[in-house]
């Protein structure tokens, strides 16, 4: 049975004056997919996912996200995925209630769907006593939670995660997963960048980057067999270290 392809990346390079961060990555992606997008620091893995959502223009190389042009589709990429970052997904000085409409207001989203999907939403949650309280009074686990719901509120065909769950405690890290399993096991297409190597273990296939090339791409178990290796963690530092 084949694959839907629902990522498609050619040679895709991202230049900054003569500093080559992305340096000629190809892969592909498949729908529904848990895909892991692993890197130290610098590696590049950051540029490459604002070049998929359409925040950064490439240099040069082709990539095709749910069926639109990097190119030339960029504003009908914005439509078709979700976005969630550690560093900013929410508005703190807006209440949870207000992100939700902010959002779903740029997303597209009616009126009354965006009524019917926030029912679900802090449902789902069990944070209805949470809606009108300011996103800043709220704990980091709980703020990442919400956004990842918000990112997928519209049902996009893909969500990219960066590094999600960075700064998070185990419980809450493990409560997110449960989250990532449910939105794959409904058709959504994971694309995840981590720090957190355990992490790797639960993704259907991992790509792990160094000085902004694709060093590997395989299965956990397939980069763990191929590298001699008992852990994720380990086939990281022999790729970092070009053992």
């Amino acid at each position: 049975m084949n694959k839907e392809i629902i990522i498609k990346v050619e040679n895709l390079t991202k230049k900054f004056g003569n500093f080559v961060a992305v340096d000629s990555i190809s892969f592909e992606v498949y729908k529904g997919e848990i895909f892991g997008f692993l890197g130290a620091n610098g590696a590049g893995k950051t540029t490459a996912i604002k070049m998929l959502i359409a925040l950064h223009s490439p240099s040069s190389g082709k990539a095709n996200v749910a069926g639109f042009d990097v190119f030339k589709e960029s504003e009908k990429i914005k439509k078709n995925i979700g976005y969630m970052s550690q560093k900013f997904s929410l508005y703190e000085d807006l209440t949870v209630q207000e992100n939700i409409n902010f959002y779903g207001g740029i997303y597209g989203l009616s009126k009354k769907e965006l009524k019917e999907k926030s029912e679900i939403l802090f449902k789902e949650l069990g944070i209805e006593e949470f809606r009108n309280e300011m996103v800043v009074s709220l704990p980091l686990g709980w703020k990442q939670k919400i956004a990842f719901s918000i990112a997928v509120i519209h049902n996009p065909s893909i969500v990219f995660l960066d590094e999600p769950t960075g700064g998070v405690d185990p419980i809450t890290r493990r409560q997110f997963w449960e989250m990532i399993y449910k939105a794959a096991h409904n058709g959504t297409t994971i694309f995840v960048t981590t720090h957190y190597m355990d992490e790797a273990e639960y993704c259907d296939r991992v790509s792990i980057m160094v000085d902004g090339k694709i060093a590997d791409l395989d299965t956990p178990q397939m980069l763990k067999n191929k590298h001699n290796a008992k852990s994720m963690d380990e086939v990281f530092i022999k790729l970092a270290r070009g053992l």
